[in-house]
């Protein structure tokens, strides 16, 4: 076993107390580390410390474990609690889980964002269940009056093997709950894990199948009116006046009104994107009525001038400048295509490409393109909000509640404490659901009103509102000497109105002569994250790019990555690479053996890729072939290096919900521009995967290895739609450097 100490105070576990039934109750640290020395703890951020959970044994032996952060499909609300349980030694049969509020009092970092979640809370998960275990021993050798260390546990019992004595964890809770908290206990060894590392059912699955209500849409309580809104048309566009007169007439309508999002001496936070600040609110007594009255408005807009918003970024200030006029897509291209041409800022150099390229016998140049995309969760932007002049309640599905709290009290007028905000479910986010705009529009309609209401958009709301994916750009080139060596590498990268670049990733590291340059252009579309952000325009040029290297050296496209993985474990190149090259190569190495890479791809049209992100390592072959000029994919194979799987099934799930949307998004993806106004405004027009479409089958390999868990959420994601793209170019001839690949060939 491994013994981990507690460092006490409030960077440890906050207390230990009796519950009023009797019984025992921890509050515990989620991320408190076990690894961290005393020096090395001051150094870490604080909100990772404070972020606190309460384990909870019952008189009877029921053991409830709270899950504070949000349940966005990810499956935290298993997984987190099964680590627990694990260390605690339970039944998992016998665990309870509830999905905890938000409470800033004893919760921090209430958060679903960055593959982060099991990454960040595995010490302190242990920790707590380690905890409560070695609690619930010491009361029970204090009471049998036998040596702690001759106590054992197994499946919530406790056992005295000399005396033949043994007692339930219910029976020993009340006890256990007057014990101090130890100031060191002892991890399981992973090879004594009996819940960690085997499936178990989604908590919440059976109320998910049969439809009982768990999101934010199913909320409803008793005198609730319905709101929605109205935004510009066209971003580049402001709210000038509005004629409710015909829409207030309609059946069942309350009210017609101005709402401004934000207070102009308001510093916005990251979470407070958004482009559209005044809005028009409608509310009345259902959603058909509020729906079809809306439609009898009668709005004016005009265009707003270029201005600078200081936003709270998470390194610090920053001053963003939001440029006037209707942008268009064809607009995008060419300022794109002219921003590539010129130098960037450089971002990493590596030895003197500029000489290498010089003296290349050949030079291969490839641009890439991607477009806008759209979150479109299945389940649109919703909320609800009672608000009156003492508090505010606001239940439900959000992805960064705690901060949405500090805007909320901001605009509200009312301290934190005044505010209360419940999660539900959320029917999908992919980082949607991280900018709460919408949390504050039902705020304020609620306020107006002096009623309780529920904010619903309508999928075009949902669609036209923003806040995208942006839209990039990459320019590649690889020089290549006489004997068809790779000399030189670079990357010019930029966006709209951000770039994707991560500078110091693969294949940095494994090249003499490198170079990575980013440029941006302004622009008055909103954005923000979007599902393994960067990475998911990144893997699909860079793993195409690489593809194409690989063939014009005449290297097997896997062995090429592999050669240059080995150069970068054995001897990289600069000392700020961000991989491990040794588990990269390990994917590879595992989808090669997995996918039959050397023995089966003769007459095949197989395309293959890796790539790095969120802590985590992911390699695809993608199986496909062309049927009545439509691609079909036959077979994915993945390799997924993530540390320890805490849930195989569920990591299964993930991978291959990664894979399938990341095929949809390559293929069909896009959210075009004309004059400001999205061409797209639902599925009608914004093309997404369809059944027919997945992969028919996907095999999915996890790396046996003993490192803590890190991303899964994302990671599988980006690396897939580089591996289409290779697979598509062996189908078809062709090689597909613009997304939505469909639009290149196949429509």
């Amino acid at each position: 076993m491994t013994t981990a100490k507690i460092n006490f105070g409030r960077r440890s576990f906050i207390k230990s107390s009796a519950l009023a039934g009797g019984g025992l109750m921890i509050g515990f640290n989620w991320f408190a580390s076990l690894n961290a020395q005393a020096a090395e703890v001051v150094k870490l951020p604080n909100e990772w410390f404070e972020i606190t959970g309460y384990l909870k044994i019952g008189e009877n032996g029921a053991i409830t474990i709270m899950s504070p952060n949000p349940e966005i499909g990810q499956n935290i609300k298993t997984s987190m609690p099964m680590i627990v349980a694990e260390e605690l030694d339970v039944d998992w049969k016998n665990v309870l889980v509830e999905q905890a509020p938000l409470n800033t009092a004893i919760f921090n970092r209430q958060l679903a964002g960055g593959s982060d979640s099991i990454k960040q809370s595995w010490p302190g998960l242990r920790l707590a269940g380690a905890t409560g275990r070695k609690m619930l021993k010491e009361a029970a050798a204090k009471k049998w009056n036998v040596p702690v260390a001759e106590i054992t546990t197994e499946l919530g019992i406790l056992y005295h093997q000399k005396s033949g004595k043994k007692a339930g964890y219910g029976e020993m809770a009340s006890a256990a709950a007057q014990i101090p908290v130890p100031k060191e206990v002892e991890l399981k060894d992973l090879k004594d894990f009996k819940i960690i590392g085997t499936s178990r059912k989604n908590v919440d699955g059976q109320k998910i199948v049969t439809g009982q209500p768990l999101f934010g849409l199913d909320y409803k309580k008793e005198g609730m009116l319905i709101a929605m809104i109205v935004h510009p048309p066209a971003f580049g566009m402001k709210l000038k006046s509005f004629d409710a007169t015909d829409a207030k007439a309609k059946p069942g309508i309350k009210d017609v009104f101005r709402i401004k999002i934000y207070n102009d001496d308001y510093k916005p936070q990251w979470c407070d994107t958004t482009s559209f600040t005044e809005l028009v609110a409608i509310v009345g007594n259902s959603t058909w009525e509020v729906m079809s009255a809306r439609d009898y408005l009668k709005v004016e807009w005009e265009p707003f001038a270029d201005h600078k918003i200081a936003m709270a970024g998470w390194g610090g200030d920053q001053l963003v400048s939001v440029p006037a006029g209707l942008e268009s897509t064809a607009d995008h291209h060419a300022k794109m295509t002219a921003a590539a041409a010129q130098p960037g800022k450089i971002e990493r150099r590596d030895g003197n490409p500029e000489e290498a390229f010089k003296n290349a016998a050949k030079v291969i140049e490839r641009t890439y393109t991607a477009p806008f995309l759209a979150h479109t969760p299945m389940e649109p932007m919703n909320f609800f909000a009672d608000v009156t002049a003492d508090n505010a309640k606001l239940v439900g599905p959000i992805q960064s509640p705690e901060s949405m709290e500090k805007t909320l009290s901001a605009r509200l007028g009312l301290p934190l404490e005044k505010i209360d905000i419940q999660m539900t479910r959320m029917g999908g986010g992919f980082g949607r659901r991280l900018y709460g705009h919408f949390m504050v529009e039902v705020a304020l309609i609620s306020q107006k009103m002096k009623a309780p209401v529920k904010l619903i958009y309508s999928r075009e709301d949902e669609i036209t509102f923003g806040i995208y994916r942006p839209a990039y750009h990459a320019f590649y080139r690889a020089a290549l000497d006489a004997k068809n060596n790779l000399t030189a590498f670079h990357v010019r990268m930029g966006g709209i109105p951000e770039n994707a670049l991560h500078a110091n990733r693969f294949p940095a590291g494994a090249i003499d002569n490198y170079l990575a340059e980013s440029w941006a252009i302004e622009s008055n579309i909103s954005v923000g994250a979007m599902r393994a952000p960067g990475s998911n325009f990144n893997a699909v040029a860079e793993q195409s790019f690489l593809d194409e290297v690989a063939e014009a050296i005449g290297k097997d496209p896997i062995q090429f990555r592999l050669d240059l993985l080995k150069r970068a474990k054995e001897n990289p190149v600069g000392k700020r690479n961000d991989y491990d090259a040794a588990r990269y190569a390990g994917v590879l190495e595992l989808v090669r053996e997995k996918s039959g890479w050397d023995k089966n791809s003769a007459g095949k049209n197989r395309g293959v890729a890796a790539y790095f992100c969120h802590s985590s390592y992911v390699a695809n072959v993608v199986d496909l072939t062309v049927e009545k000029n439509t691609p079909i994919i036959q077979k994915v194979y993945a390799a997924v290096d993530c540390g320890i799987v805490v849930n195989p099934d569920a990591a299964i799930n993930m991978t291959e919900g990664g894979i399938v949307d990341g095929i949809g998004q390559a293929m069909y993806g896009q959210l075009t521009l004309s004059k400001g106004q999205p061409d797209q405004d639902n599925f009608d027009s914004y093309r997404l995967i369809r059944h027919a479409e997945a992969p028919k089958e996907i095999e999915v390999h996890f790396v046996q290895n003993e490192i803590n868990p890190t991303g899964l959420g994302e990671p599988p994601y980006p690396p897939v739609m580089g591996a289409l793209a290779n697979a598509l170019y062996k189908a078809t001839g062709t090689r597909y450097y613009h997304q939505p690949f469909v639009k290149n060939k196949f429509e």
